[in-house]
């Protein structure tokens, strides 16, 4: 995944910090410069703009989405395969199916907005007045349709395979509507492998080549889940946030000796070096929450 390391930062929206990747610069260079069916080069540059602010809105949504579901949002970062929304929505298959769909939704937003621009040059008879503007809202309007179906496909970790393993979350539980999620991912990359071999286009290896490691990631995530789902947890405690038992064993680490141990077993404190933690972090939500707020109330029976 991208990260802030070669990028820069545009600006910062919302307590959201933007950031643009270096090599993007080099796909702008790029794409401007081919030949189109416009009469001057600007237009191409307006055009990959606009294509730069359709990936934006559409991370913003992932981002808002998020903060709506009580979750944590990060940086956006942009580079020429796209954008990425670091967010953390709360571990429940509703709030992580809002967060992923509200990105393509601003898409779809944007379909009858765009239907409207276009209609209007029509009416106008753009065609023959302003060729190189009819020509330029046609083209967004068939680059933001083109983002959206290719992002609603059930393939990991694209919004349409997150959208896929959310939607399977219900049924199925984490771990396992991830790994589903991760093998449908592995079929779909074989076919944009292949399509990208019959097309000839390095763009569409390059992007099979990122959604495939990341596919990989994902079915080692839910290994790894698969695994964590079967250790034995801590009776009468749960976390405030996702409401799951703590999983018993040396699991969290010290910040200042580094020591590995059981944070509930020692109520807090580090047997190492002696410091004393009145809050920790949940392994399965990354929520912080007060040690004590994680007790459950005894139940009494009447």
């Amino acid at each position: 995944m991208p990260t802030r390391r070669g990028a820069f930062k545009l600006f910062r929206l919302a307590g959201i910090n933007v950031y643009v990747h270096w090599s993007w610069f080099l796909a702008f260079i790029y794409l401007t410069s081919r030949p189109r069916e416009y009469s001057s080069y600007g237009w191409n540059a307006v055009e990959v703009l606009c294509l730069f602010l359709i990936v934006l809105t559409h991370e913003f949504g992932h981002q808002l989405a998020c903060r709506q579901v009580g979750g944590r949002t990060s940086d956006i970062v942009l580079w020429p395969l796209g954008g990425v929304a670091y967010v953390q929505p709360p571990q429940r298959a509703g709030a992580q199916l809002w967060s992923i769909a509200a990105g393509p939704l601003v898409n779809v937003i944007l379909i009858p907005v765009l239907s409207v621009l276009v209609s209007v040059s029509g009416h106008l008879g753009w065609f023959d007045t302003q060729p190189d503007a009819y020509q330029f809202v046609h083209d967004i309007w068939i680059i933001n349709f083109a983002l959206l179906i290719f992002n609603l496909l059930p393939i990991y970790p694209l919004d349409g395979g997150q959208i896929l393993r959310s939607l399977l979350w219900f049924p199925f539980g984490r771990a396992n509507s991830l790994m589903v999620a991760s093998i449908i991912g592995f079929l779909g990359v074989a076919g944009l492998i292949g399509v990208s071999i019959w097309l000839q286009s390095y763009w569409l290896g390059l992007m099979s080549a990122f959604i495939l490691m990341n596919c990989w990631g994902g079915f080692k995530q839910a290994r790894a889940l698969s695994a964590r789902s079967n250790l034995p947890r801590r009776e009468g405690l749960a976390c405030p946030a996702c409401h799951l038992a703590p999983i018993q064993g040396e699991l969290w680490r010290c910040g200042q000796c580094g020591n590995a141990f059981d944070i509930f077993a020692s109520h807090g404190l580090c047997p190492q070096c002696g410091t004393q933690f009145n809050a920790t972090q949940c392994l399965e939500c990354g929520n912080t929450n007060p040690i004590a707020a994680w007790s459950l109330p005894p139940v009494v029976d009447i």
